[in-house]
């Protein structure tokens, strides 16, 4: 057409494959979606579902939704949302600008969890909210997207994994391959408050991916309560740059909850100034949790132009325990090789070493 298609809100349906040529804009209309959660597309309990579109954007309007002259504030304008749908492919959209996520993954009442889902070669540049927001997810996965730009409302991550409700779950998340950069919040964040003991196990393989110059940390993996679910995350081969308040950080982490594991990551010149640690494990709520722990670094690297330690565990109380924090971090750097340990309690099982060539 030579010109973006302008649409209002889209509700797309089962059985349905949608080609999006290169070169195709498919653009927000103006004045459009007042509704608080109008998404650009939204597929609610839709099954069999594939959206093609190399070389083509869809686009919002970001700004007129951030004027509250014009919009009720919200943050649910998504540009695709994805609420209890099953056996999905997404590939090679760029998602910009929207009022909420670039891709929302959710439930619905029929179904909490969507399940068979591929996101792949897609871009999520200027979102609201998050580039990804996954919420509820059987067999997801995201590969070979790249996550940037995001700023407007909290938490402002790259991707967040954020379950609403104990009957939640993430099961089977592959991530791998994805390039995650200057997004106002953390680079990857999983926020897992409100999963209990009895949800459903989490498992997460992060693999390959990489981040740089995140306002927030690299990696940032929190709020699981003592009664929080149990299961694994494991973060392989990730690389995290000049992240402004750390490379990774593990908060309010019980270690009667889920193994946390980081095998062969990378922190390079994170913080870039001297404040601030490239690793951190923190009580930062002890309404959340009375001990941390159950961590596990497999041979991480960290390369530092600041002379600190790589290393800082703390607490805000001084009778939180601290347990089942080990491995091995190697550095390469002017830092110390020692853990700048705030608590009470003795560290064992953790190696700070030089790296050598």
């Amino acid at each position: 057409m030579g010109v973006p298609w302008v649409i209002r809100p889209i509700k797309l349906r089962s059985n349905q494959k949608i080609t999006i040529l290169p070169g195709v804009v498919i653009l927000a209309k103006k004045g459009e979606y007042k509704g608080k959660g109008d998404s650009l597309f939204s597929a609610t309990n839709v099954e069999n579902l594939i959206i093609s579109g190399y070389g083509a954007v869809l686009r919002m309007h970001k700004k007129d939704y951030q004027d509250k002259k014009q919009y009720a504030p919200a943050e649910w304008r998504m540009t695709l949302s994805l609420t209890g749908c099953s056996n999905v492919i997404i590939e090679g959209l760029r998602c910009e600008s929207s009022g909420g996520d670039g891709i929302y993954i959710g439930a619905t009442g029929e179904q909490n969890y969507c399940k068979d889902v591929t996101i792949k070669d897609v871009v999520c540049d200027d979102n609201h909210r998050q580039g990804i927001s996954v919420i509820s997810a059987i067999n997801l996965t995201i590969e070979n997207c790249s996550l940037l730009n995001t700023s407007g409302t909290a938490p402002q991550a790259g991707i967040d994994f954020e379950p609403n409700g104990e009957d939640e779950q993430l099961t089977n998340i592959t991530m791998r391959n994805c390039y995650i950069s200057r997004n106002k919040g953390a680079g990857i964040l999983v926020y897992l408050k409100n999963l209990k003991k009895t949800s459903s196990p989490v498992s997460m393989k992060i693999e390959q991916c990489i981040m740089k110059n995140d306002f927030d940390h690299g990696i940032a993996v929190g709020a699981i309560t003592e009664d929080g679910p149990q299961g694994e995350i494991q973060f392989k081969n990730c690389y995290i740059e000049g992240s402004q308040r750390g490379g990774i950080v593990v908060f309010d982490k019980s270690s009667k909850g889920l193994n946390v594991i980081f095998d062969n990551c990378i922190c390079f010149n994170t913080p870039p100034k001297q404040n601030g640690f490239p690793i951190k494990i923190n009580q930062w709520r002890k309404s959340l949790t009375s001990d941390i722990g159950n961590v596990s670094f497999y041979d991480c690297v960290i390369y530092d132009n600041c002379k600190r330690y790589p290393v800082e565990i703390d607490t805000v109380s001084k009778d939180c325990d601290v347990q089942k924090i080990s491995g091995t971090i190697l550095v390469k750097s002017n830092s110390l090789l020692s853990v700048r340990n705030r608590t009470s309690k003795r560290i064992e099982g953790l190696s700070i070493r030089k790296l050598e060539e």
